[in-house]
């Protein structure tokens, strides 16, 4: 990891802007690219796109993807993280101090109502954090009716589910908000596409995160449409850039980029499955020559990808930045814009 700072702990967000008297579109925005960096607010995003610039939105839908549990008589949560082809959850086990990572197979833990869950195997070779399991009843009915938004301990207090959901939000998926897009508001994009800036939509559901932890990124499903990925070659083609609304937006995007050199692009085609891409100094992003992101915490792999698009000098001034200015981290926190050009 290149990127080093130290983020003090009352530079997290433990609330949405709107509980502090804000709009979505209120919080600040620090811009970094090679002309150096800049402070504003997120209604002033268009001063900084061109017309013909690409944003490119994850449609994917916040799930309440935390339900109570009993684990031997004992009470802890469960995060439901992905949902795989046969019919079993990625699952997590957490406590309030973190992750549970004594779990067995063949393990029972009661749910609300009736509903059990049984832990199969670890999720890969590599974690003892996330667990293939099975589950008694439909999952989306049981967290519809019994589950509540994923949180953590620098959020004190429970939030309404529609606190976690972005205004581009269409197809329920994602364990936690993919919330890079939620400053977007219907007036922020209207005024952003009469001013000639696209937009175009793609989906990945995100995992868990671990805060705990350095971890690289879980397998995670996704797809690009075929309108989007032509659409990426046009404006490409065009000098226009494409610029990624979060981590999940970027990773999708990269994921249905063919083999080749750095600007082999002219077949960027449509994708769809899973994703085990990670972003980093040994694969670059080739299409994201931009991103709009929140504030990730120090040892971040998050930050790996922040490098591989816009480069590590841009996204340590970046972070110095928003350390010295006291943006705030997080997914109720501010956001940054990271160019490479």
């Amino acid at each position: 990891m290149n990127i080093r700072f130290d983020l003090p702990p009352d530079l997290s967000a433990s609330a949405p802007p709107e509980s502090r008297g804000l709009s979505r579109d209120g919080v600040r925005l620090l811009v970094a690219g090679p002309s150096g960096v800049h402070h504003t607010v997120f209604t002033s995003l268009g001063e900084y796109l061109r017309p013909g610039d690409l944003l490119v939105v994850n449609t994917s839908g916040t799930l309440p993807a935390a339900i109570d549990a009993r684990r031997a008589g004992r009470p802890i949560v469960v995060h439901f993280a992905t949902s795989l082809d046969d019919g079993s959850w990625i699952v997590e086990l957490r406590a309030p101090g973190g992750p549970l990572l004594d779990g067995r197979p063949g393990e029972h833990l009661s749910l609300a109502g009736d509903a059990s869950l049984t832990l199969l195997a670890p999720a890969s070779p590599d974690t003892s954090r996330l667990w293939r399991a099975a589950v008694s009843v439909e999952v989306p009915p049981l967290l519809a009716a019994a589950g509540r938004p994923i949180r953590y301990g620098y959020v004190p207090r429970a939030w309404p589910l529609a606190d976690y959901q972005t205004v581009f939000a269409r197809e329920q998926g994602s364990a936690e908000m993919p919330s890079a897009a939620r400053p977007f508001t219907p007036e922020l994009v209207t005024g952003l596409v009469t001013d000639g800036v696209l937009f175009a939509p793609l989906l990945l559901h995100t995992g868990v995160s671990s805060p705990e932890a350095a971890e690289p990124p879980q397998a995670e499903r996704f797809r690009v449409p075929p309108a989007t990925a032509a659409l990426v070659s046009w404006v490409r083609s065009r000098g226009g850039r494409v610029i990624a609304v979060g981590t999940t937006a970027a990773r999708a995007l990269e994921s249905a980029v063919p083999g080749g050199d750095f600007g082999d692009l002219g077949d960027l085609r449509a994708a769809e499955g899973w994703t085990n891409l990670v972003l980093g100094p040994d694969r670059p992003a080739r299409v994201v020559d931009g991103i709009i992101t929140g504030l990730h915490a120090p040892e971040a792999s998050h930050l790996l990808l922040l490098e591989a698009v816009a480069g590590a000098e841009v996204v340590q001034k970046a972070y110095d930045a928003a350390v010295e200015h006291r943006y705030l981290w997080h997914e109720f926190g501010d956001v940054s814009l990271l160019l490479r050009h």
